[in-house]
């Protein structure tokens, strides 16, 4: 649920932004708002792929988080294609644009949740550590 809100979020933002550029007098409707949570969802549901009950290596993920990627990439603009949004090269062109910027945002705002959630554990661990010494 939390990807999900992010990746809606992102997409907002980044087309708010673009529609600022490249087409100021564009406004939202609400057909736009439920076809962007349809593709939040889709891209929040695609993370099964990155999922292991098991400690994989750092290759691995890496393998894993390509072909997410790839996935999204391919899911997201046949869906553009069916829904009309997406029938030109240069729309693919900046779908693809679109999609790796949100992509790339979305892995670092993980990445910085995941590294603060790694600090505090090894905060208790250096307090776990100095107790049981010190005991």
């Amino acid at each position: 649920m939390k990807d999900f809100l992010i990746i809606f979020a992102l997409i907002i933002i980044v087309i708010t932004f673009l529609r600022q550029m490249y087409y100021p007098d564009m406004t939202f409707d609400l057909n736009s708002i439920y076809i962007i949570m349809a593709f939040s969802l889709i891209s929040a549901l695609t993370e099964f792929i990155l999922y292991s009950p098991y400690d994989i290596s750092e290759k691995k993920m890496r393998v894993r988080m390509a072909i997410h990627f790839f996935t999204l990439e391919i899911l997201l603009i046949s869906l553009g294609s069916i829904f009309g949004i997406v029938d030109s090269a240069s729309d693919v062109i900046i779908m693809a644009l679109q999609i790796a910027v949100i992509y790339i945002l979305v892995r670092l705002l993980s990445w910085q949740k995941d590294k603060k959630e790694a600090e505090k554990i090894n905060e208790k661990l250096k307090a776990f550590k100095k107790d049981v010494f010190e005991q």
